[in-house]
C-alpha cells in the first residue's frame, strides 16, 4: 500500500498577477502541527489565514478538527514566533510556547471547539524554548502481541504499567509540562490548584540539563517507564557528541515547587562525521525518539548543502570486560577444602548506543516525525519515521533497518487540484516546502503543513501490516482499540477499503465481537461503541440509514440519563431496584400498550419538581416526534427489524418515564 492523498486544506489567493506573486513570500514562514488524540489538528501560520497581502505578519495558531478542516477557529496571535505546540494525552490541553521564553497552556470550553481559554502562563526569561512535552499521566493501552485474534476486550488489550511523571497528593498524576530551552535550561510548569472556571496557579521551577549551560539545537523528550524523562539533545555539529539525560521531576507540596533532578546518561558520536561523502554533512537538524514512549531508539537526521543523512541509534546491553587486576578479588581462589571455588565474572553489562542503520537523502531534510505511541506489547516496538525533504517529496520508513515502505510529493496536491479559486495555475507552478509533520495517535494517518500554513492529510500502510492494505480483521481490531483506549477512530475510517461488501463484513464483525463482551464491559463502553458504529455507516451510501438509526439511539439514551438523573422518589416499593429499573423491567416484558406498562408502575417513584420538568419540555417534544416518525416508518420496517425494534423499545422506555412523570 501506497501513501494517498485524502484532502489539501488550500488557503484561497485573491488574485494570481505579479504583483501578488512578488509578496507571495510574506506569507511563507516556519509553521508548525500538532494532532490530538481526539483527531484535532493545531497548526501555525505566519498570518492569519484571511490575509492575502502579509499584512498581520507574526505567529497564528489555529485549530481544527480533522473531519472538517476547512473549519478552522484562531487560538491566538503571538508577536513573538511560536516554537512549540503539544497535545496532552486527553486531547483537552494544548501547550504553546515561543522563542520569548513564554509557556501559556490553553483548553476549549465545555468541550466547544471554537471556544478556548488561556489557563495561565509561565515566562522563563530570555529563554528560546525548543521542545515541550505534557506529564505522563500513567495511562497507557497496547495490543496484547500473542492475543491479538482473541474476542474478549479485557485478554486482547492490556493497561502496561506506566508510572506518572510527576505526582500529587495519593499518588494522584499532576497536570504539568517540561520544556527545554537552547541555553540547556530544562523547566517545569505545574498546574497547582484545580481549575476554578478554567482558570489555574501555575508553578514554575528551572535547573540546568547539564553540570555547565551549553548552546542547543536539536532536542526531543521521551518519556520513561519509571515516571522520568530521557532527553536528547545536540549542538548541531555532526563533530560533536549527541547528548541524553534523564531527567525527573517531583512535587513538593509544603514548598509549593516542584523539584528537578538531571543526569547524564551515555551520548554517542554520529556516523556522519566519519562519512566521506563527496557533500559533507555538517548541522545535526533533527533528533527523534522512534516511539514517545519508548527510549530504546533514536532518530538522528543531518544535512548538508544538497543531501541529508537519516540514522538510527538504539539501546543494547553490552558486556563490559574488566581486566583481573581491576576485579575485586581473583578470578580463582581455593577453597578451605582444596577444592577449586566458583571463578567470579570478567564482565559487566552497560547500556551504550549503537549504530542501527542509516539513509542518504537526495536532498536536504525540513522535518521529520515518528510515531507517538506504541500500538502493541511486542518488543521492539513496531513505528514508522516519516522524513520530509527539500524537493518536496515525503519519504516514509518502517523502523526496522530503516526499510523505505512509501514515497510520494506534495506537489501532487497542487497539480491535482481543480479549483481555480483557491489555487491558480501561477501559483501551482510553484509548490510550498513541507514545514512540519505530525502522525495521528493510531498512526493511520499523516498530518503536513507547508510553509504557508497549508494542510494536507495522507494514509499511510497500516502500521501492523506495513507491507499490505489493511485487512477485515485488522480493521476490527484498530476500531475496537479506540473504543478500549479512548482515542477517536477517524484517521482509522478513513484508512479502510471502501467496497461496500467489505464494510459490512467490518460491521458485522464488530457487532458480533461487543455483543460476545462479558455485561459488564459492555455497559461500560456501549456509548463508545454506538459512536464508532453511527460514524463507520456513514461512510457508504446504504449504510445512511443505519447511521440516522443509530444517531436517534444514541440520542434517546442521553435523554433517558437525563431523565433518571433527576428522579428524586418520595418512596421506593422496592429497595432493591431504582425507579429506572423497575421501569426497565416492565418494559421489557411483551406488553404493547404503553397505559398497561404504567398501570404496572408507581406515581411516587418518579416524582420531579415542576421548575425541572419544565425545562425538559423540548427533550420530551423530540422523543414524542422521534415516535412518531417512527410510526410513519413502520412499512419499512421489514428492510431492517433489529434496528427498528431496538428504537422502538427505547421510545417506549422513554414515553413510559416520561408520562409517569407528569402524573407524579
Amino acid at each position: 500500500m501506497k501513501m494517498e492523498l485524502i484532502y489539501s486544506v488550500l488557503r484561497k489567493q485573491k488574485s494570481a498577477n505579479k504583483a501578488y506573486q512578488n509578496s507571495d513570500c510574506l506569507l511563507e514562514g516556519a509553521t508548525l502541527c500538532a494532532v490530538s488524540s481526539r483527531n484535532i489538528v493545531a497548526f501555525t501560520t505566519t498570518t492569519e489565514l484571511e490575509d492575502s497581502s502579509g499584512k498581520t505578519w507574526g505567529s497564528h495558531v489555529y485549530v481544527a478538527d480533522l473531519n472538517t478542516p476547512w473549519n478552522s477557529h484562531r487560538v491566538l496571535s503571538n508577536e513573538v514566533g511560536v516554537t512549540v505546540i503539544a497535545w496532552d494525552q486527553s486531547g483537552m490541553k494544548l501547550l504553546v510556547a515561543d522563542s520569548g521564553g513564554t509557556v501559556q497552556l490553553w483548553m476549549f470550553r465545555d468541550y466547544i471547539l471554537n471556544d478556548w481559554i488561556c489557563i495561565g502562563q509561565s515566562t522563563f526569561s530570555g529563554e528560546h524554548i525548543l521542545g515541550a512535552a505534557f506529564f505522563h499521566n500513567g495511562k497507557k493501552v497496547s495490543i496484547v502481541t500473542e492475543k491479538r485474534d482473541t474476542v474478549l476486550y479485557n485478554e486482547k488489550f492490556s493497561h502496561v504499567r506506566f508510572s506518572p511523571s510527576v505526582r500529587h497528593i495519593g499518588n494522584r498524576p499532576q497536570e504539568g509540562c517540561l520544556v527545554i530551552s537552547s541555553t540547556g535550561m530544562v523547566g517545569a510548569v505545574v498546574i497547582a490548584k484545580p481549575l476554578d472556571a478554567g482558570h489555574g496557579h501555575l508553578l514554575s521551577s528551572s535547573e540546568s540539563l547539564g553540570t555547565t549551560r551549553h548552546r542547543i539545537k536539536a532536542v526531543d523528550i521521551c518519556y520513561g517507564k519509571n515516571g522520568h524523562f530521557l532527553v536528547a539533545v545536540s549542538s548541531g555539529n555532526v563533530s560533536l557528541p549527541v547528548q541524553c539525560y534523564r531527567v525527573a521531576a517531583v512535587r513538593h507540596t509544603e514548598e509549593e515547587k516542584c523539584q528537578l533532578t538531571c543526569q547524564a546518561l551515555p551520548s554517542f558520536f554520529l556516523q556522519a562525521s566519519t562519512i566521506k561523502d563527496p557533500a559533507p554533512y555538517r548541522h545535526v537538524s533533527f533528533l527523534r525518539f522512534v516511539v514517545r514512549e519508548d527510549a530504546e531508539a533514536l532518530v538522528v537526521v543531518s544535512n548538508g548543502e544538497e543531501n541529508c543523512l537519516v540514522e538510527i541509534w538504539e539501546l543494547r546491553e553490552k558486556p563490559l570486560f574488566i581486566h583481573k587486576l581491576f576485579q575485586k578479588g581473583p578470578s580463582i581462589a581455593l577453597s578451605p577444602a582444596g577444592s577449586q571455588a566458583q571463578s567470579q565474572p570478567d564482565s559487566l553489562k552497560t547500556v551504550l548506543w549503537q549504530h542501527h542503520a542509516l539513509f542518504r537523502g537526495s536532498s536536504p531534510a525540513t522535518c521529520v516525525a515518528t510515531t507517538p505511541t506504541s500500538l502493541t506489547t511486542a518488543t521492539p516496538p513496531p513505528a514508522h519515521i516519516v522524513v520530509a525533504l527539500a524537493d518536496s517529496s515525503l519519504i516514509c520508513f518502517h523502523r526496522d533497518g530503516l526499510k523505505q515502505v512509501a514515497m510520494i510529493s506534495i506537489s501532487q496536491a497542487w497539480r491535482n487540484s481543480t479549483d481555480e479559486t483557491a489555487c491558480p495555475k501561477t501559483a501551482r507552478c510553484m509548490p510550498s516546502t513541507p514545514s512540519h509533520l505530525a502522525f495521528t495517535w493510531t498512526g493511520s494517518c499523516l498530518v503536513v503543513v507547508d510553509t504557508k500554513g497549508q494542510l494536507l492529510i495522507y494514509r499511510l500502510p497500516p502500521l501492523l501490516e506495513p507491507s499490505g492494505a489493511m485487512s477485515v480483521s485488522l480493521a476490527c481490531l484498530m476500531l475496537e482499540y479506540c473504543i478500549f483506549a479512548g482515542f477517536d477512530w477517524w484517521d482509522v475510517l478513513v484508512s479502510l477499503p471502501r467496497p461496500p461488501r467489505i464494510l459490512d463484513t467490518i460491521a458485522d464483525r464488530l457487532v458480533e465481537a461487543f455483543h460476545r463482551q462479558v455485561p459488564q464491559i459492555q455497559q461500560f463502553y456501549h456509548m463508545y461503541f454506538l459512536c464508532t458504529r453511527t460514524s463507520f455507516h456513514r461512510l457508504s451510501i446504504v449504510g445512511q440509514g443505519k447511521a440516522a438509526d443509530l444517531s436517534s439511539l444514541l440520542m434517546l439514551h442521553s435523554v433517558a440519563t437525563a431523565f433518571k438523573s433527576l428522579l428524586r422518589p418520595s418512596d421506593l416499593s422496592s429497595h432493591d431496584k431504582g425507579p429506572a429499573e423497575s421501569l426497565a423491567a416492565v418494559v421489557s416484558e411483551p406488553i404493547a400498550d404503553v397505559d398497561k406498562v404504567l398501570f404496572h408502575l408507581e406515581a411516587k417513584e418518579f416524582t420531579v419538581e415542576p421548575s425541572a420538568l419544565q425545562s425538559l419540555q423540548q427533550l420530551i417534544q423530540w422523543v414524542a416526534d422521534l415516535a412518531l416518525s417512527l410510526l410513519a416508518r413502520l412499512p419499512d420496517a421489514r428492510l431492517n427489524p433489529p434496528n427498528m425494534q431496538q428504537g422502538t423499545v427505547m421510545v417506549s422506555a422513554t414515553q413510559g418515564s416520561v408520562k409517569s412523570q407528569q402524573q407524579g
